[in-house]
């Protein structure tokens, strides 16, 4: 994970997935706040935050990491 430093502790900590392999290439930045997640595109940060509920972020994540997804 690469994550951006901050002074300001109220500000999230941004992370990219450690499958990016820093590139360039399609991928979101995550960060995690005490009642939330938050997604943002990676290559275009000042661009709009997505925020979902914690509990709903966890189902997301479960169902990619077992493959639960169908398009």
């Amino acid at each position: 994970m690469n994550s951006a430093a901050t002074n300001d502790h109220s500000a999230p900590v941004w992370f990219t997935s450690s499958y990016s392999n820093g590139a360039g290439g399609e991928c979101v930045e995550c960060a995690v706040t005490e009642h939330s997640a938050l997604i943002r595109d990676s290559k275009r940060p000042e661009s709009s935050v997505i925020a979902v509920d914690c509990h709903s972020w966890g189902l997301f994540l479960q169902a990619v990491k077992h493959e639960r997804l169908t398009a």
